[in-house]
């Protein structure tokens, strides 16, 4: 190990550079070449952060300390903050997202680090007296070392998403980073573990894949992982857990609908429908994937976001027009692709067609233009099933109640989106929704403050809000009887 990096993207464990016998290129998805190599860890890296997590938890000096937690909280911030534009070129080249966006993602980290410095002061337990001379006391206290694993379509903001509520708890951390970003995940390591008066070890990561998550979710000396990523993964990974009783928080997909009701201000509307579909190429959790258009406006909307998908610029983060990076590589532009096909094959009606770029400079990269399909059975698995890519379907409905019916019908329940200028029906719709997080006349707005996470199949907790150290610590009541004092 060693305190210094080199060319190759290394793991942070213990404090230190960590190399592996396996290395492997990066490639940027817009072009497909090489832009470095990085260390591929395996279990025994995996196990070597869980050792020096560990050994750091066994430490007093950070786990009671609320002060020097929200100190190092907030120092790590301003690291995030003084090194987003790095941050942001490394989106870009690597993951492939155009720089606005890139900038969305990282504005994210310095933000939920500083809500987290907040809630180490202030999130300590209660007391009360229950009866005259008895005194009960609920304290909380870190659950030991805390194991995240983060997904390539975000790493930044939801890598920090976990850690920053684990280090706030006063847990330790490691970090399963996603190999797809290998250098990103080496900046988050040395903006990490190089921050003023961080103890090492305390926070630990590792660029891997599945075999190390896993090491991280059967590990006995791991009582708690936070995940975010496919719903699919997310079964796997609560089952596992299941053997040691870990304590699991998981944000997990999602097929979020964006309602359009006949008093819709389509002005203002059809540019979020077209945000909410292209931003990080689809590539997100809440994507809007699934437009329900009330049938007195379906032809305006037909016409008008048909015209606004096809003059969608698509290109590499480098070119300062693009408005829509690649796909995180090949295989998912096929695997997008499929499904679209095997949807019109199923009878589902092309408004745009989209799909992989074939001609032209882009062709080395992969890229996928944005698809509208108007379909009529929701059973579809277009409709059903997270497509991750720039792919949405539209439906008509009549009425308030099909609206929300239509809507419903999904395993997923992660967000969604109502428009209307109503001043009642959209909070009444609100509410009828079973979604964790639902905008009105807007999409994907997210504070730190409050609480965010799906219900039925998107998953179990919430990643940020109050709540979000409830998955770090544990709840320890304590009853005094120092006796009573004699009244006079």
């Amino acid at each position: 190990m060693s305190t210094a990096q080199t060319s190759v993207a290394r793991h942070w464990i213990g404090g230190e550079w960590a190399d592996s016998d396996e290395h492997r290129e990066s490639v940027n998805p817009a072009t497909g070449q090489v832009i470095g190599s990085y260390a591929m860890g395996g279990p025994k890296e995996a196990q070597a952060a869980i050792d020096a997590a560990k050994r750091a938890f066994a430490n007093p000096a950070w786990r009671t300390n609320r002060l020097l937690r929200a100190r190092v909280l907030n120092r790590m911030a301003d690291r995030f903050e003084a090194r987003a534009d790095d941050l942001v070129e490394l989106l870009g080249l690597e993951n492939g997202k155009t720089h606005d966006q890139g900038r969305l993602e990282v504005g994210f980290a310095p933000e939920t680090l500083r809500f987290n410095a907040a809630l180490a002061l202030t999130d300590t337990g209660t007391n009360s007296q229950v009866t005259e001379g008895e005194l009960s006391l609920v304290v909380r206290q870190p659950v030991g070392v805390a194991g995240i694993i983060a997904p390539w379509n975000s790493p930044v903001a939801l890598g920090i998403r976990s850690l920053a509520p684990a280090l706030a708890a006063g847990c330790t951390a490691v970090m399963n980073l996603p190999r797809q970003t290998a250098q990103t995940n080496s900046l988050i390591g040395e903006l990490v573990g190089g921050t003023e008066e961080l103890p090492p070890g305390v926070a630990n990561t590792i660029t891997g894949g599945h075999v190390t998550g896993d090491v991280l979710v059967r590990s006995p000396d791991v009582p708690t992982i936070s995940f975010t990523g496919s719903t699919a993964t997310g079964k796997q990974i609560s089952a596992a857990a299941s053997a040691n009783l870990k304590r699991v928080g998981l944000e997990l997909g999602g097929k979020t609908p964006l309602i359009l009701f006949e008093d819709a201000d389509l002005g203002q509307a059809l540019p979020i429908v077209v945000s909410a579909l292209i931003v990080f190429s689809g590539q997100f959790c809440m994507t809007g994937s699934r437009l329900l258009v009330h049938e007195r406006i379906a032809d305006r909307v037909r016409t008008d976001l048909a015209a606004r998908l096809r003059a969608v610029k698509v290109g590499p983060a480098a070119d300062p027009a693009s408005e829509m990076g690649p796909i995180i590589d090949k295989p998912n532009v096929e695997r997008i692709d499929k499904l679209v096909e095997d949807a019109i094959s199923q009878g589902a009606t092309v408004i745009v067609r989209g799909g992989p770029v074939t001609d032209g400079l882009l062709t080395a990269g992969a890229f996928y233009r944005p698809t509208l399909l108007q379909v009529h059975d929701n059973s579809m698995p277009i409709v059903q099933d997270e497509v991750f890519g720039p792919v949405l379907t539209m439906q008509t409905f009549r009425t308030e109640a099909e609206a929300i019916a239509l809507a419903n019908d999904t395993p997923y329940g992660l967000s969604a989106s109502v428009f209307s200028q109503d001043v009642s029906l959209p909070l009444r719709v609100a509410l009828a929704l079973e979604a964790g997080s639902v905008w009105v006349n807007d999409w994907a707005r997210l504070h730190d403050q409050f609480e965010e996470g799906g219900f039925k199949a998107s998953g179990v907790g919430r990643m940020r809000g109050f709540a979000v150290i409830d998955d770090f610590v544990e709840f320890k009541h304590i009853r005094l009887r120092p006796g009573t004092t004699p009244t006079v």
